[in-house]
């Protein structure tokens, strides 16, 4: 099933409960288009979110609304029935809003350019609010500087925590530990960070690598960490089940989807995850053993942006630069993948780390795979986002 969205797109989500899903362009709009296994696509609402390009979206309470970030350095609310806005912080980040990442039902985290994270707390269906706490590092309040995660943890109290300085560049990807209260994110910088929502600080920062590192997934029952690279390698990372650890190290380097990057990694299960690269394929990749069990689909010769599973993972959706949305039945795509043998990169699944790792600390990237859309002004301290509803 394919999806014709006329614009390159740059994200996409599935709707939590039912068969909807959401593409952001570059021109800035929002589509949500329902689908069907037995019938064309039929689009339901266009939205002109944003005045630069919409790089980033996640439906939220429920599926009621959907929360879109772009480089004009906005966080945009949208009514998913009406299209309505239901209320925008045009200057939530004070650089490009990259990345967009669900954590509760009511609490979001955003990651934008500079490698600035922020959480923000979503109350009373639609009410978001943000607030901005004084750096004990930087000592300015109201502003990010760059190479700050800025952790903005808005309880129904309206408390909040520090601003620590973590990366270098730009936010390439997040995922969340729910059961450990942890934000992993990924950066343009080669380093991997954790956040401790709980306690809202920075808890670990890797080593860095030679590597941009653009996605991220937890595999393995959190004794790994999976990150795709801009040279196809996936670094592995152990880190002791997210539980307090000094750094985190890599552990295992799999080398098999190079030269191409991983730009757009799922979790299918802790064995198995769907990787989207540089070339247009999608390959169904084992975890320890690391192998490719087989490439599973491609969506064209383009890089592939994004992928999402379907609330009900029954589709598949991928994005790429030749501006189509396609819906794969992934029980078609996983046919066969049993029967795959691995190859000869395979390793044992043992939690005994004693692979070699690198001894010197190189340089970080220059974040070349970076969007490169111009950034919106710079941060307003405004603590008064969906106050309206």
């Amino acid at each position: 099933m394919e999806i014709d969205l006329e614009k390159l797109p740059f994200d996409l989500d599935f709707h939590p409960s039912t068969n909807i899903v959401a593409a952001g362009l570059i021109t800035g709009n929002l589509l949500l288009y329902r689908y069907d296994a037995e019938a064309t696509p039929q689009r339901l609402l266009e939205v002109n979110a944003h005045t630069e390009s919409c790089r980033a979206l996640r439906f939220v309470n429920e599926g009621r609304a959907i929360v879109t970030g772009s480089p004009d350095c906005s966080i945009l609310a949208t009514d998913v029935e009406t299209g309505a806005a239901i209320a925008r912080l045009d200057n939530s980040h004070g650089a490009a809003v990259n990345r967009i990442v669900n954590l509760t039902e009511s609490t979001i985290a955003s990651g934008d350019d500079d490698g600035c994270i922020k959480l923000c707390a979503i109350f009373g269906g639609y009410a978001v609010l943000v607030v901005t706490y004084t750096c004990k590092l930087c000592k300015t309040r109201g502003t990010a500087i760059k190479g700050c995660i800025s952790v903005v943890w808005d309880t129904r109290q309206r408390t909040c925590c520090n601003t620590l300085h973590v990366h270098e560049e730009y936010i390439s990807d997040m995922t969340f530990a729910s059961d450990s209260m942890k934000l992993i994110g990924t950066s343009g910088d080669g380093t991997l960070s954790v956040c401790n929502l709980r306690s809202n600080k920075v808890q670990t920062r890797s080593e860095f690598s030679e590597d941009e590192l653009l996605s991220v997934v937890i595999m393995k029952n959190g004794r790994k960490v999976v990150c795709g690279t801009q040279s196809g390698t996936l670094l592995l990372y152990s880190w002791g089940f997210f539980k307090d650890c000094s750094v985190l190290m890599i552990s295992d380097r799999f080398v098999d989807l190079s030269p191409n990057s991983v730009d757009a990694m799922l979790k299918l299960d802790e064995e198995r995850l769907i990787a989207g690269s540089e070339n247009g394929i999608i390959s169904l990749v084992g975890i320890l053993p690391n192998r490719i069990i087989q490439p599973i689909a491609e969506h064209s010769e383009y890089p592939v942006e994004g992928l999402a599973f379907s609330h009900d993972k029954k589709f598949l959706g991928s994005i790429s630069h030749d501006q189509t949305l396609k819906l794969w039945d992934l029980d078609e795509l996983l046919q066969g993948s049993e029967n795959s043998m691995p190859n000869h990169s395979a390793a044992s699944d043992s939690d005994s780390d004693g692979m070699d790792v690198d001894a010197s600390i190189p340089k970080p990237s220059k974040g070349t795979k970076r969007k490169n859309v111009s950034m919106g002004s710079k941060l307003d301290n405004s603590t008064n986002f969906f106050a309206d509803m």
